[in-house]
Protein backbone atom coordinates (compact mmCIF):
# COMPACT_ATOMS: atom_id res chain seq x y z
CA UNK A 1 0.00 0.00 0.00
CA UNK A 2 1.12 3.48 -0.55
CA UNK A 3 -0.20 6.86 0.47
CA UNK A 4 0.07 9.97 -0.47
CA UNK A 5 2.93 12.85 0.37
CA UNK A 6 1.96 15.03 3.28
CA UNK A 7 3.11 17.57 0.84
CA UNK A 8 0.52 17.33 -1.38
CA UNK A 9 -2.23 16.89 1.07
CA UNK A 10 -3.21 20.47 -0.01
CA UNK A 11 -4.89 19.25 -3.22
CA UNK A 12 -7.33 17.71 -1.30
CA UNK A 13 -8.46 20.80 0.51
CA UNK A 14 -8.96 23.01 -2.08
CA UNK A 15 -11.27 22.90 -5.57
CA UNK A 16 -9.21 20.39 -7.16
CA UNK A 17 -10.72 18.15 -9.91
CA UNK A 18 -9.71 14.83 -10.17
CA UNK A 19 -10.12 12.29 -13.44
CA UNK A 20 -11.53 8.94 -11.67
CA UNK A 21 -10.82 6.15 -13.88
CA UNK A 22 -13.06 2.56 -13.88
CA UNK A 23 -13.62 -0.42 -15.99
CA UNK A 24 -16.61 -1.07 -18.05
CA UNK A 25 -18.41 -4.30 -18.04
CA UNK A 26 -16.80 -4.85 -21.74
CA UNK A 27 -13.02 -4.29 -20.04
CA UNK A 28 -12.22 -0.87 -21.50
CA UNK A 29 -12.02 2.17 -19.59
CA UNK A 30 -14.47 5.06 -18.53
CA UNK A 31 -13.11 7.98 -16.75
CA UNK A 32 -14.75 10.99 -15.27
CA UNK A 33 -14.03 14.29 -13.85
CA UNK A 34 -14.83 14.13 -9.65
CA UNK A 35 -14.51 16.51 -6.60
CA UNK A 36 -12.30 13.81 -5.06
CA UNK A 37 -11.19 14.13 -0.74
CA UNK A 38 -8.69 12.64 1.42
CA UNK A 39 -9.14 10.35 4.62
CA UNK A 40 -5.87 11.36 5.91
CA UNK A 41 -6.28 8.84 8.91
CA UNK A 42 -7.50 6.11 7.08
CA UNK A 43 -5.44 6.82 4.11
CA UNK A 44 -8.25 6.15 1.60
CA UNK A 45 -9.09 8.50 -1.39
CA UNK A 46 -12.65 9.49 -1.40
CA UNK A 47 -15.33 9.93 -4.27
CA UNK A 48 -18.86 10.58 -3.71
CA UNK A 49 -21.51 9.84 -6.11
CA UNK A 50 -25.14 8.39 -6.29
CA UNK A 51 -26.14 5.03 -6.71
CA UNK A 52 -26.88 3.32 -9.67
CA UNK A 53 -24.40 6.20 -11.50
CA UNK A 54 -21.74 4.20 -14.00
CA UNK A 55 -18.81 4.97 -11.46
CA UNK A 56 -20.92 2.60 -8.71
CA UNK A 57 -21.72 0.00 -11.09
CA UNK A 58 -18.15 -0.53 -12.35
CA UNK A 59 -16.32 -0.53 -8.69
CA UNK A 60 -19.25 -2.30 -7.37
CA UNK A 61 -18.10 -5.12 -10.08
CA UNK A 62 -14.70 -4.24 -10.79
CA UNK A 63 -12.70 -2.67 -7.86
CA UNK A 64 -9.53 -1.55 -9.49
CA UNK A 65 -9.17 1.95 -9.97
CA UNK A 66 -7.49 4.96 -10.83
CA UNK A 67 -7.33 8.47 -10.24
CA UNK A 68 -5.02 11.38 -10.98
CA UNK A 69 -5.21 15.16 -10.36
CA UNK A 70 -3.24 18.54 -11.04
CA UNK A 71 -2.59 21.31 -9.22
CA UNK A 72 -4.98 23.99 -10.58
CA UNK A 73 -2.13 26.44 -9.94
CA UNK A 74 0.84 24.81 -11.39
CA UNK A 75 -0.04 22.10 -13.94
CA UNK A 76 3.43 20.06 -13.48
CA UNK A 77 2.22 19.60 -10.20
CA UNK A 78 0.41 16.33 -9.66
CA UNK A 79 -1.11 13.61 -7.87
CA UNK A 80 -1.82 9.76 -9.54
CA UNK A 81 -3.36 7.05 -7.09
CA UNK A 82 -3.88 3.56 -8.66
CA UNK A 83 -5.36 1.82 -6.00
CA UNK A 84 -9.06 -0.24 -5.34
CA UNK A 85 -11.79 0.46 -3.79
CA UNK A 86 -11.87 -1.37 -0.66
CA UNK A 87 -15.34 0.09 0.72
CA UNK A 88 -18.11 1.46 -0.77
CA UNK A 89 -20.63 2.96 1.81
CA UNK A 90 -23.71 4.97 1.97
CA UNK A 91 -22.83 5.98 6.06
CA UNK A 92 -21.96 9.68 5.98
CA UNK A 93 -22.16 10.08 2.21
CA UNK A 94 -24.41 12.90 2.84
CA UNK A 95 -22.88 14.73 4.75
CA UNK A 96 -19.79 14.40 2.45
CA UNK A 97 -20.92 15.33 -0.80
CA UNK A 98 -22.61 18.26 1.66
CA UNK A 99 -18.40 18.53 2.73
CA UNK A 100 -17.64 18.96 -1.16
CA UNK A 101 -20.48 21.18 -1.78
CA UNK A 102 -19.14 24.08 0.71
CA UNK A 103 -15.58 23.13 -0.93
CA UNK A 104 -16.14 23.11 -5.13
CA UNK A 105 -19.23 25.18 -5.05
CA UNK A 106 -19.31 27.50 -2.17
CA UNK A 107 -22.76 26.65 -0.89
CA UNK A 108 -24.11 24.78 2.27
CA UNK A 109 -25.94 21.84 0.56
CA UNK A 110 -25.26 19.71 -2.42
CA UNK A 111 -27.72 21.28 -5.09
CA UNK A 112 -30.48 19.09 -6.15
CA UNK A 113 -29.66 16.29 -3.51
CA UNK A 114 -33.67 15.99 -2.42
CA UNK A 115 -34.66 15.25 -6.64
CA UNK A 116 -31.71 12.21 -6.89
CA UNK A 117 -33.45 8.71 -7.14
CA UNK A 118 -30.48 6.77 -5.73
CA UNK A 119 -28.89 6.93 -2.63
CA UNK A 120 -25.37 8.79 -2.04
CA UNK A 121 -22.54 6.64 -1.19
CA UNK A 122 -18.86 7.57 -0.63
CA UNK A 123 -16.12 5.12 -2.72
CA UNK A 124 -13.82 4.54 -0.86
CA UNK A 125 -10.13 4.10 -2.50
CA UNK A 126 -6.64 2.24 -0.70
CA UNK A 127 -3.91 3.78 -3.04
CA UNK A 128 -1.80 0.68 -3.73
CA UNK A 129 0.36 3.03 -5.83
CA UNK A 130 1.05 6.85 -6.21
CA UNK A 131 3.13 9.04 -8.01
CA UNK A 132 3.25 12.71 -6.88
CA UNK A 133 5.10 14.91 -9.24
CA UNK A 134 6.46 18.96 -9.66
CA UNK A 135 7.10 21.48 -7.15
CA UNK A 136 6.48 20.03 -3.23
Amino acid sequence: MASIPESFHDLFERETYAHFATVMPDGTPQVTPVWVDYDVDADRVLVNTERGRRKEQNVTRETKVGLSMVDPDDPYRFVSVRGEVDELTEDGAVEHINQLARRYMDVEEYPGLEDEEGARVQIRIRPDDVVAGGAD
